[in-house]
């Protein structure tokens, strides 16, 4: 299990030397060794590696990662090149085409919205392979919920994209009027149309990023089939 790096391994210090976090981690160790996990353990933390803490604009809170072969590399709703674009992640493209005009790509690789300072975290960060919500309750939710107050903590503007309940049980944790919070329910197929299709989260993140003195988002994701 890779460690942190960098300003966000200087934020999250003090939980490595918890009992929970010792617990979790030999717990995650001993999944990897016996069980077929995902993502691939060099990729666990990389919402955290692509989208350094001082860099951060804006947050988008996902649950646990993508269970299926290749599908999961660490940031929430991204899936790597090559794999098919799963459902969510089909309805947050359509929203986003409905929302800014962007057109919808023939990937979900999303480590271009990383690098601009969009994280995307799960609230759990492993699973076992086929089994949704396998790593629920094992730790990992203590620990980025410790993500979360040290980004609630930023004293700068700053978005927070909560979709779903369990997302949005978050928004306590989120109290500086500087941050914007945006809710709805989740993309998923279950739940798109009571509310998230038609929320339009991208053009009112580049609105208040760009009242606020900062370089909003390019959210276009490009096509790679033919580069």
């Amino acid at each position: 299990m890779a460690g942190l790096t960098g300003s966000w391994e200087k934020a999250m210090k003090p939980e490595f030397s918890k009992p929970y976090y010792r617990k979790l981690f030999l717990t995650v160790n001993q999944e990897y060794r016996t069980a077929t996990v995902y993502p691939p353990a060099g990729d666990i933390f990389n919402a955290f590696h692509f989208t350094p803490l001082d860099q951060v604009k804006v947050v988008i809170l996902g649950q646990d990662p993508y269970h299926e072969p290749g599908q999961a590399h660490g940031l929430s709703f991204s899936v790597k090149p090559g794999i098919e674009i799963p459902p969510s992640l089909v309805n947050i493209y359509q929203e986003l085409h409905d929302d800014l005009g962007c057109y919808i790509p023939d990937n979900g690789y999303l480590v271009k919205w990383a690098k601009q300072g969009v994280m995307m975290l799960n609230t759990v960060l492993t699973v076992r392979a086929h089994q949704a919500n396998s790593h629920r309750n094992i730790g990992w939710e203590e620990f980025t919920d410790a993500a979360i107050r040290v980004l609630a903590d930023q004293d700068r503007p700053m978005v927070f994209i909560l979709w779903g309940r369990p997302a949005q049980r978050k928004a306590d944790m989120i109290y500086n009027p500087k941050h914007l919070v945006l809710k709805s329910p989740h993309p998923s197929p279950l739940s798109a149309y009571r509310g998230f299709f038609g929320s339009r989260p991208f053009s009112k993140t580049n609105r208040y990023l760009e009242e606020n003195g900062i370089e909003p988002i390019d959210w276009q994701i490009e096509n790679i089939a033919g580069k």
